[in-house]
């Protein structure tokens, strides 16, 4: 078993407060692993230690095998992360935006090609790539971003409400997108959404976090059938008591 993500008594405090308490995980290679949770169940801070954007308190995270601070320069070579709430440069264009940020990763200017053309169609914008990201609705920011995480085929992407602002149709293309990114070119997905239905059909794993401590994992499926529930909203209402 190839791991993409350890995590070994993870623990993060923000002042008197306990975000992380001692979180063990692992992830596969190649998964989609979806984590889910009531609001300030600690998701959002799991994700931002992983992407070494946070210090933990005590405990290790490992992301393919590298120390998350130790070797965080090495991580962020490899990974990419698109936060809930992530912004555009108001002023660009979809097209100098997505330039800008692949000059990070590109390393001529073929490749740099590639790579936007790529995002291009991940997003699926066309015309409105040469509109200002000022003129944009919130769905249409929402699949730049999720496209600018995707372009350069990380090898983990990690992935804050993904289809968050978007409608059933762009939801759907954007699943797919992932899933195809997934099984083409090997990402590991790691999603936290409060979309359950998304969840169930696009993730190979779920953790349940609740209280800063994960709860339950499994396949959706095996979690439906531990708690006796249709889907995992029950699963998730049962887990955290309101069910």
């Amino acid at each position: 078993m190839n791991i993409a993500i350890e995590l070994s008594d993870l623990t993060k405090d923000f002042g008197n407060i306990r975000a992380l308490n001692h979180l063990n995980l692992k992830i596969e290679t190649g998964d989609i692993f979806g984590l889910i949770g009531p609001n300030g169940a600690g998701k959002t801070t799991a994700l931002r230690v992983i992407s070494t954007l946070l210090l933990p308190t005590s405990g290790s995270v490992r992301v393919f095998n590298l120390d998350a601070v130790h070797e965080s320069a090495e991580i962020r070579k490899i990974i990419t992360y698109l936060p809930e709430e992530a912004g555009i440069y108001r002023n660009l264009s979809g097209w100098e935006y997505l330039e800008f940020m692949a000059k990070f990763s590109a390393k001529n200017k073929d490749q740099l090609h590639e790579t936007v053309k790529e995002a291009a169609e991940i997003c699926g914008l066309g015309e409105r790539l040469k509109s200002r990201a000022k003129t944009y609705s919130k769905g249409m920011k929402r699949r730049l971003l999720v496209a600018r995480a995707l372009m350069t085929r990380p090898k983990l992407s990690i992935l804050d409400e993904p289809t968050s602002g978007l409608d059933v149709l762009y939801s759907y293309h954007v699943r797919e997108i992932i899933k195809r990114y997934v099984k083409e070119y090997g990402v590991t997905v790691l999603l936290s959404s409060h979309n359950m239905l998304e969840v169930e059909h696009l993730c190979d794993h779920v953790a349940l976090v609740n209280k800063g401590q994960i709860v339950t994992e499994g396949k959706p499926q095996d979690l439906k059938d531990k708690f006796g529930s249709q889907n995992l909203e029950e699963v998730f209402a049962k887990v955290v008591g309101f069910a």
